[in-house]
């Protein structure tokens, strides 16, 4: 225990000392005073909405798209995190020779990789849940509004980012950090497409688009967790309200449920034990 506590600090000091943490504070920062000035206006000019015949509820509407979009611009900044805490894990290591004497006996490897990845895990876990949290707490002071489960939306979010932290701990080893890098992001982006593309799918009556939609998220689980996130914030409007919402992009959701949860969970898993066996394999 006192191994994997020793390398999560080393990964910790890592990170501080590259000016990691800085950079998404500076992010983060500026994302909340912009949301906070974009809740603030938009709640404002509520009263100055009459939606006439059309039964839609203007609070709820307007407090699950900006919750849906802050939960867009959460995810992306954990996952910045993520892929900046883990890019070089086995690779960027190895070619500046800091890995090599942490892999001999009695640590090993296996310790090693999973030491690195509890470390981001946790980091990322407690981050993106205090910007979640506060993006909530903005909108709730401001409009006075709140998701039907409020916890729950920040658990996914949370979730989707340690599986980027797993795919992110497999490519750096057998890429190098710069390829690594890239290639999370990437992938990051191709599963918020399909999302998207879901979404047009859903309003054009496309089963084919809404179907590879379906399968880019199964295949990215990140994903799949933000969607059942979106799920939960917008399943207490009803009516036409709802409908909109369902229509996304930040209200929209076609992958939900217990199935993509257990789904994620096996998937992690499965990812951190080839990261493992590659991680054996490779000769440093």
């Amino acid at each position: 225990m006192s191994s994997v506590l020793t390398i999560m600090g080393y990964g910790f000091r890592e990170a501080v000392r590259r000016k990691v943490f800085a950079v998404v504070l500076v992010l983060t920062a500026a994302f909340l005073v912009l949301f906070w000035l974009a809740v603030r206006y938009v709640f404002s000019r509520l009263s100055s909405i009459h939606p006439g015949d059309i039964n839609v509820d203007p609070r709820t509407f307007a407090g699950a798209f900006l919750l849906g979009l802050a939960m867009f611009a959460t995810l992306f900044l954990g996952v910045v995190l993520a892929v900046f805490l883990t890019l070089g894990v086995v690779s960027g290591d190895a070619e500046r020779g800091l890995l090599q004497p942490l892999v001999v006996r009695p640590v090993g490897r296996t310790t090693v990789l999973l030491s690195r990845f509890l470390g981001a895990a946790l980091v990322c876990i407690v981050y993106v849940l205090a910007v979640y949290g506060i993006a909530l707490a903005i909108i709730d002071v401001s409009g006075s509004w709140l998701p039907p489960t409020p916890l729950a939306p920040g658990l996914e979010l949370a979730g989707g980012v340690v599986i980027a932290i797993a795919l992110s701990t497999l490519g750096s080893v057998f890429l190098s950090s710069i390829a690594n890098g890239i290639a999370i992001f990437m992938l990051f982006g191709a599963g918020l497409t399909a999302g998207l593309l879901g979404s047009i799918g859903h309003a054009l009556s496309s089963p084919t688009i809404e179907h590879a939609s379906r399968d880019v998220a199964w295949a990215l689980p990140f994903e799949a967790l933000y969607q059942d996130g979106l799920r939960i914030i917008s399943s207490g409007a009803n009516g036409v309200t709802g409908f909109l919402l369902q229509l996304g992009p930040f209200g929209g959701a076609f992958v939900h449920g217990w199935g993509v949860r257990i789904w994620s969970v096996g998937y992690l898993c499965a990812a951190l034990a080839l990261a493992v066996v590659l991680f054996k394999r490779r000769d440093l």
